[in-house]
């Protein structure tokens, strides 16, 4: 039990400070009961798992970062700004491949329900 305590520390610190990795978590929650109600292939599960996965890994990234960078300076400079924002950006990469591969997945099971 020791091995699980830093790390749901460390959720609850990104729960507190990151109010998007709650939202995230909130749709991951959303996408998971939808992938159910469609009753989704194994592959599109995997895709599913791997892109829920992808968003929710980058955040913790993104806020590591952040931490990281506040801990060296809390003056601003440039250079801890570039950090902030590239790592803001992964998170978006991962975003928007998840809303990609959702469209993918979804889209069909959404038309065979409208037609």
């Amino acid at each position: 039990m020791k091995r699980f305590k830093h790390p749901l520390e460390g959720l609850i610190v990104l729960l507190r400070k990151d109010k998007n990795f709650l939202l995230h978590l909130i749709a991951a929650l959303f996408v998971i009961i939808i992938s159910v109600l469609f009753n989704i292939t194994r592959t599109e599960w995997l895709f599913i798992i791997i892109a829920i996965s992808a968003v929710l890994f980058m955040e913790v990234i993104n806020t590591s970062v952040e931490y990281v960078v506040d801990l060296v300076t809390d003056e601003y400079h440039l250079l801890a700004k570039y950090a902030k924002d590239t790592a803001s950006f992964a998170v978006l990469i991962a975003s928007m491949m998840s809303l990609l591969i959702g469209m993918i997945i979804f889209i069909p099971y959404i038309l065979k329900l409208l037609f």
